[in-house]
Order: structure tokens, then sequence, then C-alpha cells
């Protein structure tokens, strides 16, 4: 179970290691894009961290539309939007309750996801977040029903995202600036999908 002090600590690693990958998502954004990622997430996901240190949101969700808002107001590009809704709808998802488990984070990552494609108008297979983030929903949903405990449905989760990450190497973007490389995208992993891998696993770690 996950109370808002536990959702904190999360939310608090999760800046730290994106500070620490700022620099590597940064050369895989230049590879095929503006080459700014990870110079924004840090940056937003720095407003988060001081957000919540300055004014300490008593509940998950309200802890998680504080990072939604700060990811929106600092993340430059399509990032900000893309990683502020998925906060935002998880937020909204979780509404009134004071501590979440397994089953409420799959809906949260089901709220998030939903967000994230609606906002992109993307699905997979189009090298973007979603190559990582819906199989690590559909891994997750398909291990909470085997019955599997929290530790091997998080760890299910996260293989299946890192596979989704590998998989963007292998397929010609379709939105965004690389889309603009054509074929020429192939050989280079999505940006987005290894920021949201890296997110994932860092839930997975401290859930």
């Amino acid at each position: 179970m996950a109370d808002a002090q536990k959702v904190k600590e999360v939310i608090l690693a999760i800046s730290e290691i994106i500070e620490e990958k700022k620099l590597y998502l940064t050369q895989l954004d230049a590879a095929i894009g503006d080459g700014d990622h990870g110079l924004n997430m840090a940056k937003g996901f720095g407003a988060a961290k001081e957000k919540l240190e300055s004014t300490n949101p008593e509940t998950p969700s309200d802890i998680l539309k504080a990072v939604g808002m700060a990811l929106i107001s600092k993340v430059g590009g399509a990032a900000g939007p893309l990683y502020g809704t998925a906060f935002l709808n998880a937020s909204k998802s979780v509404a009134g309750k004071t501590e979440l488990d397994l089953n409420d984070y799959q809906v949260m990552l089901e709220a998030a996801l939903d967000g994230v494609k609606i906002r992109g108008k993307a699905t997979v297979g189009e090298k973007t977040m979603v190559d990582a983030i819906e199989p690590a929903l559909e891994a997750l949903k398909k291990a909470i029903a085997e019955g599997s405990s929290t530790r091997e449905a998080m760890d299910k989760s996260v293989a299946a995202a890192e596979e989704g990450v590998n998989y963007t190497k292998t397929i010609i973007a379709q939105k965004g600036r690389a889309s603009y490389l054509g074929e020429r995208s192939i050989g280079h992993i999505d940006p987005g999908a290894m920021s949201s891998y890296v997110i994932l696993k860092t839930i997975a770690e401290k859930f």
C-alpha cells in the first residue's frame, strides 16, 4: 500500500533519476528530435519536487495533480502537455483515496495512458512513449488477473516497458519532429519511450 508520503517519495525518486539521466535522454532526442527532452524533463520534475516540498499536498491525488501542473508549466515541447496530462488523469482516477494498492496503480496507469493517447493522438507502433506505457499496462493487467504478487506484477510491467523501448529502435517515427526523418529514424530509441520506462521502473522499485 502507498500512502501520500510514499507517493511523494516515489516522485522525489523520479525527479532524482531524471536529473541523473537528463544528458542521456537529451542525446537520444538529439539524434531524432529537438535535443532538449532530458533537460526539459529534469526541469519539470525539479519544479514538481519544489512544489511538493513547499506545499506538502495531503493525498496521493493532490500530489499527482501538483506534479501534473508543474510538468505542464515547466516542460517545453510536446513532453510537457503529454506527461502533465498523464499525471493529471492519474490524479483524477484515485481522487478521494488515502492509500493506493496494485489495483489502484493499474487504474492510474490506464488513465495516464488514455490521456497520452488522446492528447498525442498516438497509438502503439508510432515510436512514442505509448510504445513503452501500453505494454507495461497490458503486462500489469495480465499479472494481476493471474494473481501475481505486487512485486511480480511490477517486475513484469517494467520488463514489458523495456521491450517496448527496444521496439521503438526498430520502427519508423510517425509523430513529431522525428517523423521528418522517415526511415532514418530506424535504429534510434524514442526518447519519450525511454523516459517513460525510467519513470515506470522507478515507481516499481519504490512502490
